[in-house]
């Protein structure tokens, strides 16, 4: 299965080294890899990063698509990961840390959450002079309030309420 994906990543289906049958097989997986980006998010297709949050308490995350492989780690609700590729019900995700893993789709939420990267200073508004609201710690999740970056700064809320603008370069999952 390595050989056919990686015909269907890498070479033309006929030139594949399983041979002709495996030729179709990668042609078909490069089609369905394909329509998966489309369904789940054109976001890799346009060169853009594509990002999810864990929509359960705890997902547990592997080391390949499948419950029968190795547990790797786990991670909490609303954690942002960004989505690297689908295949059927599993996403294989990365992390903040850029470790990556595989997810079933069905854990996963269209929510958009940040992680603080270094202390974040929250503003009142996008402004390096604006009064400060509060300083997340590194680590610390964000909600997404508008993806949209106005001169380099984000609008984020905390879950106790208290929001305002963030330097895009201080969060991650954007």
């Amino acid at each position: 299965m390595a050989d056919v994906r990686e015909c269907a990543l890498v070479q033309s289906p006929g030139r594949c080294r399983a041979g002709r049958r495996a030729g179709l097989k990668a042609w078909v997986l490069a089609v369905y890899f394909g329509a998966a980006s489309i369904l789940f998010g054109a976001a890799a297709v346009a060169g853009a990063a594509e990002f999810r949050s864990v929509a359960v308490p705890a997902a547990v995350l592997y080391d390949a698509p499948s419950v029968q492989a190795r547990k790797v780690w786990v991670a909490p609700r609303q954690m942002p990961l960004e989505v690297l590729t689908v295949v059927n019900q599993w996403v294989k995700v990365r992390d903040v840390s850029g470790d990556a893993a595989w997810i079933d789709r069905g854990e996963l939420s269209a929510q958009r959450t940040l992680v603080a990267r270094v202390s974040a200073t929250i503003r009142v508004a996008g402004q390096e002079g604006a009064e400060v609201v509060f300083v997340a710690e590194r680590g610390v999740l964000l909600e997404l309030v508008d993806p949209v970056p106005v001169s380099g700064w984000i609008r984020v809320r905390h879950r106790d309420g208290s929001g305002g603008w963030v330097r895009a370069a201080e969060v991650w999952g954007l």
